[in-house]
């Protein structure tokens, strides 16, 4: 009880004391509409869990990138979307986030059933792992306000994979209140994903990028950027899974788009 009343006294200081600048705050609206599309009561909620996610969360840039509040802003808006009714506890799990001008060459290593080394090159503009950091591409968080159109948005992707994880697994299943609930949410989701595996066999091509058929945990961020950024299309295209994120994320971006 002592412990949250002194989070509350503390988130309250943060808010009097280091809110995101009024102007600063409208220019990023400015630059991503997803985000402005929020009612003022949305919008007001935003901006105060944004300050709060920065106040707790460490960024690093990397490779002659030099840290701005506008960069910082840009993510921390973002990063809260999908949270917006959830809470920022869906975050408490992780601390470093490390911002790279664009996307970057990793280098993998995969031992195959046979014992074999495998090693490839792969190239990320994010990457988020159990723990942190979040790892994401600045080039690909400036222009989110453009692929929008297209369902993409890096961050969103990003911070769902966290939410993903909080159960300690990357499969595509945020924690869920009991069994029942899991049941539906892989029947829903399976459904969708062999969906687009089943269009990209057959050569058409879905609204949603072809990276989600990569696997059923790739899925469902890939699916959710869309939720957040591109309602209509998604809704069109999957409405069972668009009613199942509604339910998820408690809200309704189609609404409001």
């Amino acid at each position: 009880m002592i412990a949250r009343w002194w989070r509350r006294q503390r988130e309250a200081r943060t808010l009097r004391t280091r809110a995101i600048p009024a102007g600063l705050w409208q220019l990023t609206l400015q630059r991503y509409p997803f985000l402005a599309a929020l009612d003022g009561a949305g919008g007001e909620r935003l901006h105060s869990m944004a300050t709060l996610f920065l106040a707790r969360k460490e960024f690093t840039t990397v490779g002659g990138l030099a840290l701005s509040d506008e960069i910082a802003v840009a993510i921390a808006a973002q990063a809260c979307l999908p949270v917006l009714e959830l809470g920022l506890a869906a975050y408490d799990g992780f601390v470093g986030i490390v911002v790279h001008p664009d996307e970057v060459v990793a280098q993998r290593e995969h031992t195959d059933e046979h014992g074999v080394v495998h090693r490839y090159e792969e190239v990320l503009t994010g990457e988020a792992m159990e723990g942190g950091p979040v790892m994401l591409s600045w080039r690909d968080v400036a222009e989110a306000g453009v692929t929008a159109e297209r369902g993409y948005n890096v961050v969103i992707h990003e911070f769902v994979h966290v939410l993903d994880m909080a159960d300690g697994l990357a499969d595509g299943v945020p924690p869920l209140p009991d069994r029942k609930a899991r049941a539906h949410w892989l029947q829903v989701l399976e459904a969708a994903y062999q969906r687009l595996c089943q269009a990209l066999d057959a050569g058409r091509e879905p609204f949603l990028d072809p990276y989600g058929a990569e696997a059923i945990e790739e899925f469902f961020p890939v699916a959710a950027e869309a939720f957040f950024v591109a309602p209509h299309e998604l809704r069109e295209e999957h409405p069972a899974l668009y009613e199942l994120f509604c339910g998820y994320f408690r809200q309704d971006p189609a609404a409001r788009a």
